[in-house]
């Protein structure tokens, strides 16, 4: 079955060299179990309850039903824009596919926060339409909203955020805001972690990239790739 959250919150482990580790929550809503059912294949990840809760589930004759008729409409709309992106193209074309049947789509208003520093990661976004400014606030200066807040990088067509706290297993390390209308394709940990393995080695080479720039902004690189914690 597919499962729909209701309400309550719960945790989402995936077994990474034989050992269960908590990638991500889901807060009183969201869905799982979608890969499964999608793609004939055993679950990849266990979901956990940490509080009451209440779900929906909906059968396998159902999903495939809906779901058929909804992803041939969805891959004739993002099957160009996903073969476009260059971090995808390790990616077989049946695997890119597959991107496209499970990404989701927000819209947000000019202004809105899209993810917050210090919270932890469930999704990885690519940028469809607008622009999205990416604002650092260096460790222990969290309190002052002027001076201790940083642009460190824009988001426009085609670039994606997000990534860095689902490869290093930590808190998001930077906030992000829409500037302007922004239209973002979003991919819940779930569906990261199984389909962009392929893609993890350009991901993770990115962060050296981030942590230079944080040198010549901060003076530090923030500790952004140290997964001790």
């Amino acid at each position: 079955s597919l499962y729909f959250i209701d309400r309550g919150t719960y945790d989402i482990y995936v077994k990474c060299d034989g050992v269960g580790r908590c990638v991500g929550t889901y807060d009183n809503r969201g869905s799982f179990g979608e890969l499964a059912l999608m793609y004939n294949t055993p679950r990849a990840a266990t979901i956990i309850a940490t509080s009451p809760g209440a779900i929906w589930g909906l059968d396998r004759v159902t999903f495939r039903r809906i779901i058929v008729k909804n992803n041939a409409k969805k891959r004739r709309m993002y099957e160009n824009f996903i073969e476009s992106l260059p971090f995808l193209k390790s990616l077989e074309v049946s695997e890119r596919l597959k991107v496209v049947d499970v990404i989701g789509t927000k819209v947000y208003k000019d202004g809105e926060q899209i993810i917050a520093q210090g919270d932890l990661a469930d999704s990885f976004f690519i940028v469809e339409s607008g622009e999205v400014r990416i604002i650092m606030t260096r460790k222990g200066k969290q309190d002052v909203e002027e001076n201790g807040a940083v642009e460190i990088a824009r988001c426009s067509r085609g670039q994606y955020f997000g990534e860095l706290a689902l490869v290093t297993n930590k808190p998001r390390a930077a906030s992000a805001f829409a500037l302007g209308t922004v239209k973002c394709l979003v991919m819940d940990v779930q569906a990261f972690e199984r389909l962009l393995g392929p893609c993890m080695e350009i991901l993770k080479r990115n962060i050296a990239n981030y942590e230079e720039q944080l040198v010549a902004l901060f003076g530090t690189n923030m500790d952004i790739a140290d997964t001790s914690a």
